[in-house]
């Protein structure tokens, strides 16, 4: 095991700098960077779609002699200009910044935010408290509902109970997450029907004054809508892995020799088939967790104007804030690298016969 390990930790380095350089590379040909920003909101020209886009006619580059090479900065002075790119760091080679920006990183310090007046990782922790809410209670939610009824599904494998179940699993699998949280803004948040919950933010704008009680129950009210939007996918997801996971190992040969032995369903269930047919869907909790924490929670946070992680990254990009982007980029990255080696070492905790040093990485 440890010689897996250390193959694995070493594959990282080549894997995380690669995923650094192309995103890198892509960014070079982006159009409307830190500077065109600048240059716009100080001219007023220009929306932030026009920017993402490239519309904004003024946010082009050329060159046409000693003229600035940014589009709109006519009139400005030069020396300010040339101020601005010393700012972001654009007066040195692309080559240089991405290796300055990679060692800086390899030591965490991820610098500040070009258009906020804090540091990367400052904003990061700041937001991490609405992502980590979304990510470990859909989780939690998912597997708790979905473990059981999977393995149900497995055991009435072809019923009318498996029939409808699987029915209703699609359905939800179907619908998109955030077609369905504009759905239940418009029945319980005010909407044409009801007024039952909050349509914005994480807390109460009293949430000081309550007591813990109080605080816990006002959470967990501003949360009900945004999870039950995510936890769709996830559950319909997650059932169907763990029925399948099942029906495969009670169709095994261990299990009809279990039940020639006289043991009842329950016990060839739950002592025999129970902790194989699981080891998957254990092993993938913490890939689950961090792909609710960090992908599934953008449209969601948008809808329901949750300022977390999900929603800093996709207003970093419309603002071309580089500082934010890479550094975002950078630690996913390397945690869904840890998570997916984590993810192995559960297999074997689980499951002691899995060896992965008689195997390639």
């Amino acid at each position: 095991m440890g010689a897996y390990l250390l193959r694995r930790l070493l594959l990282m380095i080549p894997t995380l700098f690669g995923i650094m350089a192309i995103s890198f590379i892509v960014i070079q040909f982006a159009p409307g960077g830190p500077v065109e920003q600048v240059i716009a909101r100080m001219s007023g020209d220009g929306s932030s779609t026009d920017r993402l886009s490239g519309g904004g006619a003024d946010l082009q580059r050329f060159d046409q002699g000693s003229q600035s090479q940014y589009r709109g900065a006519q009139g400005l002075d030069p020396a300010f200009i040339a101020q601005l790119e010393k700012q972001f760091g654009f007066d040195r080679p692309p080559v240089e910044r991405f290796f300055t920006m990679i060692w800086n990183y390899v030591r965490f310090d991820f610098g500040d935010s070009y258009f906020r007046d804090i540091s990367v990782i400052d904003l990061i922790i700041e937001k991490m408290p609405v992502s980590i809410s979304l990510g470990l209670w859909i989780t939690l939610i998912s597997y708790a509902i979905s473990i059981p009824l999977g393995i149900r599904k497995a055991v009435k494998d072809g019923s009318a109970f498996d029939v409808w179940t699987s029915g209703i699993v699609i359905i939800g699998y179907a619908i998109p997450g955030f077609l369905f949280a504009i759905l239940l803004m418009v029945l319980f948040a005010g909407g044409s029907f009801f007024d039952w919950f909050p349509l914005r933010g994480l807390f109460s704008e009293n949430w000081s004054s309550l007591s813990w009680p109080e605080r816990i129950l006002d959470y967990f009210w501003h949360l009900t809508l945004p999870l039950t939007a995510m936890v769709l996918s996830a559950f319909a997801t997650t059932t169907l892995l763990t029925k399948n996971s099942f029906l495969d190992e009670i169709r095994k040969q261990y299990v009809v020799t279990a039940r020639a032995k006289g043991l009842s369903e329950r016990q060839v269930l739950y002592g025999h088939v129970f902790r194989n047919a699981m080891l998957i869907i254990i092993a993938g909790f913490p890939g689950a967790f961090i792909s609710a924490f960090f992908t599934g929670s953008l449209l969601i946070e948008n809808i329901f104007s949750l300022d977390g992680l999900g929603l800093l990254g996709f207003r970093s990009v419309l603002d071309r804030d580089y500082s934010v982007v890479f550094a975002t980029l950078y630690i996913f990255s390397l945690m869904g690298l840890l998570v997916g080696l984590l993810s192995d070492m559960l297999y074997t905790w689980i499951d002691p016969r899995i060896d992965f040093d008689r195997r390639d990485v």
